[in-house]
């Protein structure tokens, strides 16, 4: 396996992490994926960037550190153009690019913290997550590592606070009033093929879809006030388009079998 392959710091259950790792599987790009313990993955982040970014996804890539899913995806789209991913026409590209500047600031964050939110809420179902997602040497430690998780993502993502999970509810079905408003009767979000908008909207919207081609499915741990809020969303237009959009899709991606993961 060659050192100069590119390489995706991750971690496996983030829609932001699938953002990325969509477009490299889009792109066909082989590379490597490491998954370093949520929390610890700070502190990984500040070294590969320098300080410039403490979160992941980070994508080694041409002796670069890039930071931040848009940025990956811009990288990656200008050192692997084909099959593109910004459209060609000008003003295409424009709205594509609004889009997901919209969807990665007025989605995600709503999405991660009602779902820690949520589970946070629901111990077993945590622990259950923590035992199939977790990194191995974790994963066997499912209680304790569910116990530090709680305390993390309240800490992190103010994921004990009921309030702030009331407006991630509000914003998350603005959101996909907006995906069914702006998709109208058309198949793609901008223009007639799959664009970064698509994908950055299907990709932090499949916790809300759980698409048997994501990191987590209808089979995955689910926390109970999450099913809760999810399951009469199911036959909206906007969450069949995201399975669709992952059926259609969500290439496998090219990563060598010992490092392969969601």
């Amino acid at each position: 396996m060659s050192d100069a392959l590119p390489t995706l710091w991750q971690i496996d259950v983030s829609h932001y992490s699938e953002k990325a790792r969509w477009a490299l599987a889009w792109k066909e790009v082989e590379h490597r994926r490491h998954s370093p313990a949520p929390g610890a993955h700070m502190a990984v982040a500040l070294w590969l960037t320098r300080g410039a970014h403490y979160t992941f996804p980070v994508l080694s890539l041409d002796g670069q550190r890039i930071g931040d899913s848009t940025a990956i995806v811009a990288a990656l789209e200008e050192r692997y153009p084909a099959p593109p991913l910004y459209p060609a026409d000008i003003a295409e590209r424009r709205r594509a690019l609004e889009l997901e500047e919209f969807f990665d600031e007025e989605l995600g964050p709503y999405v991660r913290q009602l779902a820690w939110y949520e589970f946070g809420n629901d111990r077993e179902s945590f622990a259950e997550l923590m035992k199939q997602t977790a990194p191995k040497p974790i994963a066997g430690f499912s209680r304790p590592a569910a116990a530090y998780a709680r305390a993390y993502t309240s800490l992190r993502f103010r994921a004990g606070d009921a309030e702030e999970a009331g407006r991630g509810r509000a914003k998350v079905l603005a959101g996909l009033d907006r995906l069914e408003a702006e998709l109208g009767d058309d198949e793609y979000l901008v223009g007639e093929s799959f664009s970064v908008a698509d994908l950055t909207a299907a990709s932090l919207f499949y916790p809300l879809a759980l698409p048997d081609e994501g990191p987590l499915n209808a089979d995955s741990p689910s926390a109970k006030g999450f099913d809760a809020f999810r399951r009469p969303l199911e036959e909206r237009r906007g969450v069949r388009w995201v399975k669709e959009m992952f059926r259609l899709h969500r290439k496998p991606a090219k990563v060598p079998a010992a490092v392969a993961s969601s």
